[in-house]
């Protein structure tokens, strides 16, 4: 660990936990660059994550990855263009992620005024908002040199969001997931999850990152396979248990009662929700 918290966890890619949100952010030193994967939740909070790397190497961070559109992985984009960044960092991120960033969508707007309303901070994080979309999307596949190391960008099936990268860098045997998965608590399903497809999308990285990849969570500490498989079985027990209730003609308000759940049936609003919905329009 580098005085400034940041973590080695493969040859050049250093990792660190943030708040607010406990997210973490990572930096992959190439030849002549710096890729950041996350941004955090403030153009100011990306400043410091600038500062911190600043002092890890003298690289320019030239690429930045986002591994999803959520607010505390995205919120920091702008700190990495111009006039503020100089050269400019290209941003990556998944093709649906432009439409994410759009003021004018309804679903935006009432999220931004709910957080708004949580505390002065988070209201000044929302007033400071500089929407800065990925500019270089990502279909299925891309791939990054930077500077003589390659990173690898896939979308391999939705989850968390429709628009989730996985990010490999193969010559330090690591992978980044964003909130596919998760290591600080459960899985996270959100109003825009797809708890259906879920565990189909773990199998396919599974089979994608090989053996001995550590896999750093967009929030938590890195895990390996095992942990993945493990994870894997709880999206796929809760996929399974949506798709039992629902044809067994349980109404959707009544599923949490009702059902039989790997973790608290608290958490599991949305993904009902959103499953019941996906099977009524199959």
């Amino acid at each position: 660990m580098t005085d400034s918290g940041w973590h080695e966890v493969g040859e050049r890619v250093f990792r660190k936990r943030f708040e607010p949100c406990d997210v973490t952010v990572t930096a992959v030193v190439g030849g002549d660059g710096v890729a950041v994967v996350d941004t955090r939740c403030s153009v100011t909070e990306a400043g410091e994550v600038l500062d911190q790397i600043a002092r890890l190497t003298p690289a320019p961070v030239r690429w930045v990855v986002n591994t999803h559109a959520h607010f505390d992985h995205t919120w920091g984009n702008a700190r990495f263009l111009a006039p503020r960044h100089d050269p400019p960092a290209r941003i990556w991120g998944h093709q649906t992620l432009p439409a994410r960033f759009d003021p004018e969508d309804p679903q935006l707007a009432e999220f931004l005024k709910k957080l708004a309303a949580v505390d002065g901070e988070w209201a000044a994080r929302v007033a400071a908002l500089e929407p800065a979309p990925p500019t270089e999307l990502v279909d299925e596949a891309a791939t990054l040199d930077v500077g003589g190391r390659l990173v690898e960008l896939r979308h391999l099936g939705r989850g968390h969001t429709d628009g989730d990268l996985w990010i490999r860098v193969p010559d330090a045997g690591v992978v980044l997931s964003g909130d596919l998965v998760e290591e600080s608590g459960p899985p996270s399903f959100g109003p825009d999850s797809y708890p259906l497809e879920w565990a189909a999308t773990l199998d396919r990285a599974l089979a994608w990152m090989g053996p001995d990849a550590i896999v750093v969570p967009g929030h938590g500490e890195p895990v390996d396979r095992a942990y993945i498989t493990g994870q894997r079985a709880q999206i796929d027990a809760i996929a399974q248990e949506i798709r039992r209730l629902h044809a067994a003609g349980v109404e959707c308000d009544d599923a949490a009662a009702e059902g039989t759940w790997p973790v608290s049936a608290k958490a599991l609003r949305e993904a009902i929700t959103r499953g019941y919905a996906a099977l009524e329009t199959s």
